[in-house]
């Protein structure tokens, strides 16, 4: 059966509109469900002391549950892929993105870093991804919850060089002392 021209256009451009209205409608879905149990992420300090590592050019994959790397977070805009800069400072670790808002993990959070083949929608194979996981505290009556954000630096060799940074600061920075 053919049809008209400007009909076949029309069944085309409703197919896209409905569509994209299903792929808007999933992603507010999926903020409205993980606000409740992802907390506000830390505000960037306006002291981040010695600048240890970077910026290093990167893009920022997503942050997802820990150890569930198809359960994206859509809370706060961290479920929002973009381009980013990543350093790593003597207070912790900056993402500072393109067209949404900084991520910053304090190093009191930090909890792990090493690479990842891929997650939440993003697989490039062979370690592509550095994984930083750390635990975004309780704000806001909503619990701590702990997190995996993937970074694809943009050159390979500043993989090896974010992730020692990472452990460097974790393993530098002293244990909190029991209170007496």
């Amino acid at each position: 059966m053919n049809l008209p021209m400007p009909v076949a256009v029309g069944i085309w451009v409703v197919v896209g509109v409905a569509l994209l209205l299903v792929i808007l409608t999933g992603r507010r879905r999926l903020a409205a469900r993980t606000r409740h149990t992802v907390p506000v992420p830390p505000e960037v300090p306006e002291d981040l002391g010695t600048l240890r590592l970077g910026p290093l050019e990167a893009t920022y994959v997503s942050s997802t549950l820990a150890g569930d790397w198809l359960a994206r977070v859509g809370a706060h805009h961290l479920g929002d892929r973009s381009t980013a800069h990543v350093s790593v400072h003597d207070a912790g670790v900056l993402v500072e993105r393109d067209g949404a808002p900084d991520v910053f993990a304090p190093v009191a959070t930090l909890r792990g870093v090493g690479l990842a083949p891929g997650m939440a929608g993003k697989y490039v194979g062979a370690d592509g991804l550095v994984v930083v996981t750390w635990e975004d505290p309780a704000r806001d009556d909503v619990s701590a919850a702990v997190l995996d954000t993937g970074l694809r630096t943009r050159y390979e060799p500043d993989r090896s060089r974010l992730v020692d940074a990472v452990r460097h600061l974790m393993t530098s920075t002293p244990a909190p002392k029991d209170e007496q």
